[in-house]
């Protein structure tokens, strides 16, 4: 036993010294206690336990935990990535700083098997959703907590931190309920921040086309064991057409504190975002205008110890200003749309090691709560809307969820299983308690061939949107019931020096489907709950990292290539679909990126989307025929110089100048030129 020890102490000294070049690199964001805790899991429950454990080869696990990187999303607790039986997509720092965009949305638009659909360019707003999903069935989380907007989907973008923060993104394809609860319906995405080497910042300076401006700072100062980050940004632009104007501002702190007992860390976040939205919601009233504001913070500790204890708090306040009109309303315009939700919870998390495997349990608590002039029941007395004079909000709701959850991971050296269940009532769903039931399996077939295989169910409740907005062109469904599907997937995970991917298949059984439908010659869209939506799908991937084989100074850094493809079985006759009926049925994405000469770069990435579905196209002032959604090739392309500290970029979005739309009668920009420098500093005393 003592032998054992020594071992995996010599592998955690002698890895983390060489860890991708920099010390402790992917661990940054979780903090010093879990880098230990993860890493010695990671070591002592890849081999069978007992005595194959102690004649286990220090360098041969160093070798594998290199190889197969850490991930926190698809399960609990963390896991050693090719040991997780899902498919999870990590989108590191590396690949971040050469991406040929300067948004969250941007990051995933080339992601795999993701559909973004943005309404504005820069991140203003995008849906994001996954596997053939809507944007109200992919949870969002900001460093595991949770972000999303009750109110709906199209706010769960609105997260107060610039793409220079993000440390990495983890996409859990397909659902999380069992993990996370409701509305991690079809698809998890984890956004995890860095705090940076204390003394160290940047600063980032950018211009572009149609008025484009972008300068954002951010920097790190510890004091003994407390470290603090803070992350400062501001953007804007003119608008590539009529009424695509944007202000967005980001504010964002960080502090952890280490102590023997285990690390606090504590997030607080604020963002504006003011634009322009141009037939966003409809194109009779194409002078649209929306204005946000998003409060953010949490508190988490983590513990030491055999038995990890994870108590956390967080709070998320969304103020949403919708106008109809941005001016020259006509009489019969009485108001603006005032929503302002207030989102807050708490949970407790624990996990431990035994000799049987990986256990976590756990307790979680949310509250929604929305007050409004639209959507919600009637108040028994108005409120006044913060900042606003002779505003109230006249109408609101509230509902609680409370969660049960248990997990547990056995890792043997080629075989791996997790079941777990989460029991969760909500205040909503009257008496009801809803299940989530969960399996994975995962074999080894050979060296970096491992076969996997999960089944779940998953559960999503109506938005508030979806249950009460009524509008002259909309009208919510204060009885719909949430939608219920059973999700199976098997394949293939290849993970080796030079090559990495996967071949799956799944199948999604949905039923009560949630989305806004009309006929073709009704003018209102309705919500409603669709009978059935069965969704099948089939994705390869696959990257290629020459430079493990020919070394560091072959021109290719990598190349990737992946494709999805999508069948949706519904019954919906001859209804026209805004949302759920409108999936990426084929989705290829092509990225590669190479060095040229002296610190110069290049970042190229292409994308072709067949959407199926259709809509009504805006002609001569009034909505026409049903038309369908023409496939496109999109490409981005960045030039980058990188010296002593110092980079500078030039960047092209839609680079083939194609016209394209991602909602109905919405245009998105053609091409984009933007360039920018990028200034890495270190005034801390040497």
């Amino acid at each position: 036993m003592f032998k054992s020890k020594s071992i995996v102490k010599r592998c955690l000294t002698r890895f983390f010294s060489r860890w991708t070049r920099k010390p402790y690199s992917i661990f940054n964001s979780l903090g010093s206690v879990i880098k230990i805790c993860v890493l010695t899991a990671g070591c002592s429950i890849l081999a069978t336990p007992g005595k194959a454990q102690e004649h286990a080869d220090s360098l041969k696990i160093a070798k594998k935990i290199q190889l197969e990187g850490i991930v926190v999303t698809a399960q609990r607790t963390p896991a050693v990535a090719s040991q997780v039986a899902r498919v999870v997509r990590v989108i590191s720092k590396e690949e971040i700083e050469d991406l040929p965009v300067q948004s969250l949305d941007g990051i995933l638009e080339y992601a795999l098997n993701v559909d973004v659909r943005q309404r504005g360019g820069n991140g203003v707003q995008a849906d994001v959703s996954v596997r053939g999903g809507s944007f109200d069935q992919t949870l969002i989380l900001l460093n595991g907590v949770n972000v999303s907007d009750p109110q709906t989907g199209h706010h769960n973008m609105d997260i107060p931190i610039d793409i220079g923060s993000i440390e990495r993104v983890e996409i859990l394809e397909g659902p999380g309920a069992r993990i996370f609860g409701a509305n991690a319906f079809n698809g998890v995405v984890n956004i995890i921040t860095g705090t940076g080497k204390s003394g160290s910042g940047t600063v980032n300076l950018m211009t572009g086309d149609f008025g484009l401006y972008k300068a954002d700072f951010s920097g790190t100062v510890s004091t003994g064991k407390l470290t603090n980050y803070i992350s400062l940004s501001h953007s804007g632009a003119e608008g590539y057409t009529d009424n695509t104007d944007f202000k967005v501002d980001n504010f964002f702190y960080n502090a952890k504190l280490d102590a023997k007992s285990g690390q606090a860390d504590l997030q607080l976040g604020y963002a504006t975002r003011d634009f322009g939205a141009n037939s966003f919601y409809t194109p009779l009233y194409p002078n649209q205008f929306e204005a946000t504001r998003t409060l953010f913070g949490s508190l988490r500790f983590q513990s030491t110890g055999k038995l990890h204890l994870v108590p956390s708090l967080y709070w998320r306040q969304h103020n949403d200003r919708f106008e109809l009109f941005r001016d020259n309303a006509p009489d019969w315009y009485k108001s603006h749309n005032y929503h302002m939700t207030d989102v807050y919870g708490a949970g407790l998390s624990s996990w431990f090691i035994s000799g049987i495997g990986k256990t976590s349990l756990g307790l979680d608590f949310r509250s929604e709560n929305i007050l409004s002039n639209v959507l919600g029941e009637p108040l028994s007395k108005p409120i006044k809307v913060p900042g606003e004079d002779g505003i109230f909000f006249t109408n609101g709701h509230t509902r609680n969820n409370i969660s049960l959850f248990a997990e547990h991971s056995i890792y043997l050296s080629r075989f791996s299983f997790s079941a777990g269940l989460m029991v969760s009532q909500n205040s909503d769903l009257k008496d009801k308690i809803s299940l989530y039931p969960g399996v994975d399996l995962g074999f080894e077939i050979s060296k970096g061939i491992r076969w996997y295989a999960s089944g779940s169910r998953t559960l999503r409740l109506p938005t508030f949107t979806d249950l009460y907005y009524n509008s002259p062109t909309n009208l919510g469904n204060p009885n719909l019931k949430p939608e219920e599907a059973i999700v199976a997937e098997t394949g293939l995970k290849f993970n080796r020096a030079a090559f990495e991917g996967h071949i799956a298949i799944f199948e999604r059984w949905g039923k009560n489907m949630i989305d806004w439908v009309k006929y073709p010659d009704e003018t209102v869209w309705k919500a409603m709950n669709h009978t059935e939506v069965d969704i099948s799908g089939i994705e390869l991937s696959s990257k290629w990292k020459p430079r493990n084989t020919f070394g560091d100074q072959f021109f290719i850094t990598s190349v990737q290539v992946d494709y999805a493809y999508l069948y949706a079985s519904k019954k919906s006759g001859d209804l026209a679909s805004k949302y759920v009926l409108d999936n990426l049925k084929h989705k290829i994405d092509l990225a590669i990126d190479h060095k040229i000469h002296w610190g110069l770069g290049a970042s190229w990435r292409i994308s072709y989307q067949d959407r199926v579905g259709t809509y009504q196209k805006w002609e001569n002032t009034q909505l026409g025929i049903e038309v369908p959604y023409k496939p496109f090739w999109l490409g981005d392309a960045r030039l980058y110089w990188k010296f002593v500290g110092f980079t500078l970029y030039a960047e092209a979005t839609n680079i083939f100048n194609v016209e394209y739309f991602d909602h109905a009668n919405v245009p998105q920009p053609g091409r984009w030129y933007k360039a920018g420098l990028k200034i890495d500093f270190n005034w801390k005393k040497k």
